[in-house]
């Protein structure tokens, strides 16, 4: 069997970081994780062959080359994946479909003509999937009624991607949140116990990537890195001594809930092991919207104080923002910024509410008729309007929402609340023999020149980079990479900001908001 696994493209977004991408001369952000790992689970002896679109279009050959064309999306590529399914499909090919978006609303890639839907986790749907094609089977929708025992999975296949077109490489050490979120469908797609993958597992994979030769940043992308806070310590206890025996050949990062800052070991752990970034969903400092969004875990304590602890320990924060939650009291945008500003987070990933497809969100809101159609275009970008009739005024939200994403994104702005963060760091960032390689040279010759001579910024960027070389020369790569990845958000806030007021442009008169009330609690699943 002669496989094509497609990933589709991405459009830009606050995740692209196309324009960072473009001065490092990189392709991507991150590979598929998901793509790879399926590679692994299939058959070994059939023959692989992986297309990011991202990196690098698929040619004609590469269509007639194959047997199957399995093709993973998220909600954000949809209509890339919609093509990719007809394509395949008008050139006579079996085209099998899987990924979130599709485990989500599967009848979007039945409609588009897909034969086989591989949903849910592939350790127990791809054995199904194979089996129906030994039978001879011409179509077939497999699912799993229970969660796969993760440690069984395969270190995926590296060897498949051109690892020099990405800024970061993805791992997984766990799936599953114990938190219920209720916007967040993380826990329907992978549930709410966490299951993660032994030491040794993850050892080797960490293994396999150095053979490569990659010696940049890894992306352990679970959604939640502490979900299941003693296997996590299990893990860093074993990873720190392979990272100070190699040296430190890679720069950390992950996802991780607000609560870490109740755990004083567990950020220690991550500082020796080598982390050095964090995504945490803050959502908003308002603790009614908080509330209404069951984000019980960061209501635990002072958010402010809990983000200077993180960042005192020497780790960056980069956190997920939301405006539009039910109830929300006016200027919600500007308390957004104010709390950006004096965490100095430097990177506020900022968006409007969306409801996402069979989250508890999405099932209240259609029980309360609520839900919006023909708003999907950008959904999961910045660049989309809210799919629900919120309680407050359409226009106003996204006024204000515009208003503090440009704000944010204001490269003076920018440079100093980065300035800021990485000034409050006090911890001791374990040292690394890393070669630095010619992108990321690049990169800092193209931020010193837009950064120190093109933009107003000039004085301001040379007397902060002064002052962190001499104060806080541990974290200075660090600082520099975050004003690198400025310069996709300095660009991509005129988009935000075109595209949105567009949006209200054409907005068709919309029924009006909810009463100004906060939802009783039995609404919120």
């Amino acid at each position: 069997m002669k496989v094509l696994l497609i990933w589709p493209i991405l459009p830009n977004s606050f995740w692209s970081y196309q324009e960072t991408l473009d001065i490092a001369g990189l392709r991507s952000t991150n590979p598929p994780l998901g793509l790879i790992t399926v590679a692994a689970l299939l058959p070994q002896t059939w023959e692989f062959r992986l297309i990011d679109r991202n990196v690098r279009l698929e040619s004609d050959a590469d269509w007639q080359w194959c047997d199957l064309v399995m093709i993973s999306a998220m909600v954000i590529q949809r209509q890339d994946f919609r093509a990719l399914i007809q394509k395949g499909v008008a050139m006579g090919k079996k085209v099998a479909v899987g990924g979130p978006f599709a485990t989500s609303v599967p009848e979007f890639a039945l409609e588009a003509g897909a034969h086989y839907l591989v949903l849910d986790e592939g350790e127990i749907t791809l054995p199904q999937f194979v089996a129906a094609l030994e039978r001879g089977e011409e179509s077939g929708v497999f699912r799993a009624a229970e969660k796969p025992d993760v440690t069984a999975t395969p270190i995926p296949r590296f060897d498949l991607l051109d690892l020099d077109a990405y800024l970061a490489v993805t791992l997984q050490f766990s799936r599953g949140c114990p938190f219920q979120c209720e916007f967040c469908d993380i826990i329907n797609l992978y549930g709410r116990k966490p299951r993660t993958k032994t030491p040794d597992q993850m050892l080797r994979e960490f293994e396999a990537l150095y053979q490569t030769g990659w010696r940049r940043l890894v992306f352990v992308v679970d959604d939640n890195f502490i979900g299941n806070k003693r296997n996590a310590k299990l893990f860093l206890r074993e990873l720190i001594p392979w990272m100070q025996a190699k040296n430190y050949p890679f720069i950390l990062l992950t996802e991780a809930s607000l609560n870490l800052a109740e755990d004083e070991e567990l950020i220690d752990l991550m500082v020796q092991a080598g982390f050095t970034m964090i995504f945490m969903g803050i959502e908003t400092p308002d603790v009614d919207s908080l509330a209404v969004a069951n984000k019980e875990q960061n209501m635990r304590q002072s958010l402010v104080e809990s983000c200077q602890k993180i960042t005192r320990a020497g780790l960056q924060i980069m956190s997920g923002f939301i405006l539009g939650f039910d109830g929300e009291k006016p200027g919600a945008g500007q308390r957004i910024q104010e709390f950006v500003e004096e965490t100095g987070i430097p990177q506020a990933h900022l968006n409007l509410l969306q409801a996402l497809h069979n989250t508890a969100m999405w099932q209240r809101l259609k029980e309360e008729q609520r839900l919006l159609e023909g708003f999907d275009e950008y959904l999961g970008s910045q660049r989309s309007l809210m799919n629900f009739i919120p309680t407050r005024p359409v226009e106003t939200i996204v006024n204000e929402y515009i208003q503090a994403f440009w704000q944010l994104y204001d490269p003076m702005a920018y440079l100093k609340r980065t300035f800021r963060h990485f000034s409050m760091m006090e911890g001791k960032r374990p040292p690394s023999k890393r070669p630095i390689s010619m992108h990321e040279i690049r990169l800092f010759l193209a931020i010193c020149w837009r950064q120190g001579f093109v933009r107003s910024t000039r004085w301001q960027f040379w007397k902060q980079m002064l002052l962190i070389a001499l104060q806080k020369p541990q974290f200075f790569y660090d600082y520099f990479t975050a004003l690198g990845i400025g310069e996709h958000f300095f660009t991509f806030r005129h988009q935000v900001k075109a595209q949105m007021e567009s949006n209200l442009a054409t907005l068709p008169l919309a029924p009006s908001p909810l009463p100004h009330t906060m939802p009783q609690p039995a609404l919120i699943r």
